[in-house]
């Protein structure tokens, strides 16, 4: 008579091949629940670990997002008094210089 019980077939190990597209897969792919049923689905694109409209938001400047289209993550700056040109009577009592050396442009 035979035995009933019989030993499971060993699972085989991956390939240098497979484990690469096994990590590629991994990499671009990420794994989330829809109506209760797995889904891999693209990640969504990062420069540094961080999200595109992130980085965007912390590193480009107004010129750079003014060329591209982005005003909404443009900020308006806050303006001080020390931003507007100084009052007609600061102009009138700022002295002259006495010599002028050379062309200031």
């Amino acid at each position: 008579m035979k035995k009933s019980h019989s030993m499971a077939k060993r699972k085989r190990k991956l390939t240098a091949a497979e484990k690469r597209e096994k990590k590629r897969r991994r990499e671009e792919y990420m794994t989330i629940f829809l109506n209760g049923k797995q889904k891999r689905v693209k990640r969504p694109a990062t420069i540094d670990g961080m999200d595109v409209d992130e980085f965007i938001r912390q590193n480009a400047d107004p010129i750079w997002l003014h060329q591209n289209g982005m005003w909404e993550y443009m900020e308006p700056e806050a303006f001080t008094y020390s931003d507007f040109p100084e009052t007609s009577s600061e102009l009138e009592n700022r002295s002259a210089p006495d010599e002028i050396d050379e062309l200031p442009f």
